[in-house]
């Protein structure tokens, strides 16, 4: 990654913002990068709402679905460990959309039955079924939210600012569709059906794209920038917000390596007795024809009985060393 990388993205970006064709600068794209990471792509946002180039925060929202349909092949993947273990909140965050997904499927398909059915008492229930359904797809609030407020002030502590700005301002807008497309189910058969299949392919537009950016521009910003103890952190303070559709059965968590205990357990399992300023040190002096030799050891637990035998045995040991010194 290099300033000139960036600053050659921000001009590119800069056409889209002055009006050339998204096909125009997708060749100009195309041509100039095999690909590009997830920061470049936030320290490029950065740059085009912090420089004189008078784009703003609603510019930069507006155009980003451009944005991220402009890099759509060309992000690059990072791989990270422990980030597959199924509790760790990017596996949350990934099946959650998953089942989201297919939710909004099932939304599509109830109103499809519900438009072709003529039976009232089938419409009643497919009603039900509507509403249930969006109930559920209506859970992509705790998703968001967690994003929100758990992963976006860890992104601007470490300068990526302009992602969380613009993304929180987008989810703001889909959660506003979002309502007015249950609104409309709920005054159904008041409400046309047509009316709320608009309303609702209005939101699963912006919707299914949120997940597109989410998950091949937002996790790729945090798995190159968050540390082992951020993502600690937000898996232990996820279950206050809750989760989307799916439940969290496993909790997730990078293992963390304590140390000392990794050393207690190395010494257990050791055959060499290790000092100890306890009162199970022992300590035997023998006299030896150059001087005193002071022995302090600590032995292996064995049964009572057995350790003074050994500690007379080692003693023995000692003294005939010592006499042949």
């Amino acid at each position: 990654m290099s300033d000139e990388r960036i600053h050659v993205l921000r001009d590119i970006l800069l056409e889209l913002h002055h009006g050339a064709s998204p096909e125009s600068v997708q060749e100009r794209f195309d041509a100039t990068f095999a690909g590009v990471s997830a920061i470049e792509i936030s320290l490029m946002e950065h740059e085009l709402m912090n420089s004189d180039a008078g784009v703003t925060f609603e510019d930069v929202m507006e155009l980003c679905d451009v944005h991220a349909n402009l890099f759509k092949n060309a992000v690059q993947g990072v791989e990270v460990a422990d980030t597959d273990h199924p509790g760790h909140p990017v596996q949350i965050f990934k099946q959650e959309n998953l089942a989201l997904r297919a939710a909004m499927m099932r939304v599509r398909r109830l109103l499809d039955n519900y438009e072709t059915t003529e039976d009232p008492e089938m419409i009643q229930e497919i009603h039900k079924g509507l509403l249930r359904q969006l109930g559920l797809v209506g859970q992509f609030d705790r998703h968001y939210r967690r994003k929100e407020e758990l992963m976006f002030p860890i992104m601007e502590k470490y300068g990526h600012d302009s992602p969380p700005k613009v993304m929180w301002g987008v989810d703001d807008q889909i959660r506003e569709l979002f309502a007015k497309t249950l609104d409309a189910a709920k005054k159904l058969p008041d409400s046309s059906i047509s009316e709320v299949k608009e309303r609702f392919e209005a939101f699963a537009q912006e919707f299914e794209r949120m997940i597109f950016k989410e998950e091949s521009i937002l996790l790729m910003i945090l798995l190159e920038s968050f540390t082992q103890d951020d993502w600690l952190s937000i898996a232990e303070e996820s279950d206050a917000y809750g989760y989307a559709i799916i439940l969290s059965s496993e909790k997730s968590v990078p293992k963390r390596v304590d140390f000392k205990e990794e050393g207690a357990r190395e010494s257990e399992s050791s055959t060499e007795p290790l000092p100890s300023s306890k009162g199970d040190e022992h300590r035997q002096v023998i006299e030896t024809p150059e001087g005193q030799l002071t022995i302090t050891f600590t032995p292996k637990k064995k049964k009572r009985a057995s350790i003074a035998s050994s500690n007379k045995l080692l003693v023995m040991d000692f003294y005939r060393w010592s006499k042949r010194i």
